[in-house]
């Protein structure tokens, strides 16, 4: 969440600022801000709301200097306010910050004790006032700043300017992600490389704990023990086209409509063509030892683990426990050293994930990262790095990253299977087989997109609606009523299909829509016997199958919304398309920020 972007460069930085903020966009915000220095003194303009109104505040009053940083900001401490808006300022420094600073209560009481002066109900000024002090008692930039980061307790990135120093940017992190740009003549701080992709593909990705000094000229880093380190320069590999809405409305259905070609792009890390074969990043440990699997995620990535769990036990017969990242360490969880502890992000940075990563990691576990950002926090972290090759994601409700998790962890599950002596040679070339068929299957759900939108229509007018699915597609329905909920703001709820009768079978009237998946298979009519309780008492169902399963159980119900017949491995990516195009034509009904729902953020970088 936050985004953060800097330049020190010889010529007018604001509308490279500005439009550097607008790539960050896709990370949510409720307020941004921009500071430069210019003529001897910091200046700000910082709006609440959307870019837009930023953009306005710039063109009434621009902002001139060579050096600047800016940043959207989603609330934490106070209201989305201007006054809460970053950067924070004083006379002589100021500060735009990612993360929370856990202890800026006593900092605050203490430098008001001091006699400072604050303006905003944010964490953040009290960093700009702690420099500040340092820097008005005669130390240099440099020296402030490597004394006060020791105060600060929480996760920060930070990008700091100087009022008498305007050819200096200084940047920190610790527990959020933070990048270096190295240009011709300029240097650049971003959250993201995406942020900075359209000044420079060379970064440097900061360690944790590291800082980093730059001029126009050189970026010297330090680590955690203020030591002088070296930290290479890569090219990002991010192309600033990309995240272009190219001839779509939005980006959710631009993504959406990327499925067929990205699942295709991944899987063909994972799967090996010519013999019908599995492969997989080599682990430097054994994957036939594992005895047990822990899948730890948050959101949309916890469903796609729900759903690998199915696939772990059924093909591995490996048992797999499952936890919510941010509940993770909380319940003090009984791990065995030894056994694979699996993450699943679509940014590699989400702090509870990230935490859980290292207390999995204190207690022995190999670690197991599924991302769609192979320079992440979590990537660089991990034992086995199984990359998901969805691109840049801008849209907050994931999409693409989800069906893409879903490939590398039917591949992971498969070879896991294969190393424990489960899967023979010809089951190998079958689960090949289904896997190499889902592009084509994503292809053909898409073709369905008219009759969803028809759907759509009536699950507008509901204020409450339920999904219900039986084995995989059990999470495929709590993933269902998630995206409706975050686009759409309708309250939905998944249930696996045999559990309804315990208890929301009493929400079921006319008024509450169901939509129900249901691929022909071993437990369509199991599933279709739950749907029919829900029909006897009044509920509209819309059900979700393959011709054979509309052709037998499609009658009476509101709609009907038919899939290509698919193998059950991959009908949780092909269902996913149904599932997701609803979310997007109900929300774009009801006339909702699609790609930027409200108090949502892309990547959830604090606690």
């Amino acid at each position: 969440m936050c985004g953060i972007i800097g330049i020190v460069g010889h010529e007018g930085v604001a509308e490279r600022l500005l439009d550097g903020l607008k790539r960050l966009e896709y990370r949510g915000y409720d307020s941004a801000g921009i500071a430069t220095v210019h003529n001897n003194a910091i200046e700000r303009r910082r709006a609440s709301g959307k870019l837009g109104n930023l953009a306005n505040a710039l063109e009434t009053e621009p902002l001139f200097g060579a050096i600047g940083i800016a940043h959207t900001r989603w609330a934490t401490h106070g209201g989305p306010t201007t006054n809460n808006a970053h950067p924070h300022a004083t006379d002589k420094v100021a500060v735009v910050h990612n993360g929370i600073i856990e202890n800026f209560k006593p900092l605050r009481e203490a430098l008001i004790a001091r006699g400072r002066a604050f303006t905003s109900e944010t964490d953040t000024e009290v960093v700009a006032h702690l420099i500040s002090e340092k820097v008005e008692a005669g130390a240099d930039p440099v020296e402030a700043v490597r004394d006060v980061l020791p105060q600060l307790r929480g996760a920060f990135a930070l990008a700091i300017l100087f009022r008498d120093r305007p050819d200096l940017l200084i940047g920190a992190r610790l527990g959020s992600p933070l990048v270096v740009g190295v240009g011709e003549g300029e240097t650049y701080i971003g959250s993201d490389a995406l942020a900075l992709a359209s000044l420079t593909q060379r970064v440097i990705y900061l360690e944790e704990g590291d800082w980093v000094v730059c001029s126009r000229e050189e970026v010297q880093v330090f680590d955690q023990a203020n030591q002088p380190v070296e930290r290479a320069i890569i090219q990002s590999g991010v192309d600033g086209e990309l995240i272009s809405k190219g001839n779509h409305r939005h980006y959710m259905i631009k993504e959406i409509y990327e499925q067929p070609i990205v699942v295709a792009q991944t899987l063909r890390s994972y799967l090996q063509r010519i013999d019908e074969t599995l492969t997989l990043p080599i682990p430097d440990f054994d994957l036939s030892a594992i005895r047990r699997v822990t899948i730890v995620a948050c959101g949309t990535s916890f469903y796609a683990g729900m759903i690998a769990r199915y696939w772990f036990e059924q093909f591995a017969r490996v048992p797999v426990d499952l936890d919510v990242a941010s509940e993770f360490r909380y319940r003090a969880p009984v791990i065995e050293p030894g056994g694979l502890a699996l993450f699943i992000s679509q940014s590699g940075e989400t702090a509870d994930t990230l935490a859980a990563l290292r207390h999995a990691r204190e207690e022995g576990q190999k670690i197991a990262v599924v991302v769609n950002v192979p320079t992440s926090s979590m990537a660089r972290e991990a034992d086995l790095l199984l990359p998901t090759h969805a691109g840049p994601e801008i849209g907050v409700a994931s999409t693409k990253a989800f069906t893409c998790q879903l490939a590398v962890l039917a591949a992971l599950a498969a070879n896991l299977a294969r190393a424990k002596g489960r899967l023979t040679p010809e089951d190998e070339h079958a689960v090949v087989k289904h896997l190499a068929e889902a592009p084509a299957a994503l292809n053909a759900a898409l073709a369905y997109e008219d009759t969803i939108k028809g759907v759509a229509a009536d699950i507008a007018m509901a204020r409450d609606v339920l999904y219900l699915g039986r084995g995989t597609d059990y999470p495929l329905a709590l993933e269902g009523a998630l995206k409706l909920k975050e686009i759409s703001y309708i309250h939905a709820e998944g249930y696996a299909a045999g559990e309804m009768k315990h208890g929301p079978i009493a929400l079921i009237d006319e008024n509450v829509p169901v939509i129900v998946i249901a691929p022909s298979g071993p437990l369509f009519e199991k599933t279709v016997s739950n749907m029919q309780e829900v029909q006897a008492r009044g509920g509209k169902v819309v059900l979700i199958s393959d011709y054979d399963g509309i052709r037998e159980a499609g009658t009476g119900c509101l709609a009907t919304i038919t899939m290509p017949k698919v193998h059950p491995l991959i009908a949780p990516l092909v269902y996913s398309v149904p599932v997701q195009l609803l979310a997007y034509h109900v929300a774009v009904t009801k006339g909702t920020d699609v790609d930027q729902p409200r108090n949502l953020a892309k990547s959830v970088t604090v606690e």
